[in-house]
Formats: C-alpha cells, sequence, structure tokens
C-alpha cells in the first residue's frame, strides 16, 4: 500500500510541475472587469477606476489574461505595461519580481 501512495505522490508532483510554467513575460496590468481590452496604454485610467470600484488587477500577455495571487505586488503599476518575472500555474500568477 505505500509503494501504491508514493507512485501517486511522484505523479502528482511531476503532473503539477508539468503545468507550472516559470519565466518572464512583458504585458499590462489590467482590471478584471476588462480583462485583455486593457492590453494598451491607454487604457491605464479606466484599469485605475475598474480597480478602484472593486474589479482585481489582472495580468495581460496579447489575449491571454492570469489572474495574480498576490495583487499587492502590482498595485503601483496599475494600468502600466510591465515585465513580470515568476511562476504561472493554469491562469494564476506567482510574481517574484516586476519592473517597468
Amino acid at each position: 500500500m505505500k509503494k501504491v501512495l508514493m507512485l501517486l505522490v511522484l505523479v502528482f508532483a511531476f503532473t503539477a510541475a508539468t503545468y507550472a510554467d516559470k519565466g518572464t513575460w512583458t504585458g499590462y496590468i489590467s482590471d478584471s472587469h476588462c480583462g485583455a481590452k486593457g492590453n494598451n496604454d491607454g487604457h491605464s485610467d479606466c484599469a485605475k477606476k475598474c480597480i478602484k470600484g472593486g474589479a482585481l488587477p489582472v495580468f495581460v500577455v496579447g489575449d491571454k489574461v492570469y489572474t495574480i495571487n498576490d495583487p499587492k505586488k502590482v498595485s503601483k503599476y496599475i494600468g502600466k505595461k510591465v515585465t513580470i518575472t515568476g511562476t504561472i500555474t493554469g491562469d494564476a500568477l506567482d510574481i517574484e519580481t516586476v519592473s517597468k
């Protein structure tokens, strides 16, 4: 039974690692209300307004929208084009560094 359990743990760990993508991406900090529409410099005021209204910050790269696991890390970059280093798992982003 222990061997089967260990095999399942190893398979799960390998599967989880396969779906995590570590790297660096450049895109925009938009808002969850507008999503991919915020993939441009002209969306900054709207993104700030939507986030003040309760929307969550998201990271947009092309047409792909990623939720941000720790929104505080991008609070000063709302509406701006940034480069983020971190890990994407599914549609969620864990941020290591943010630079403009």
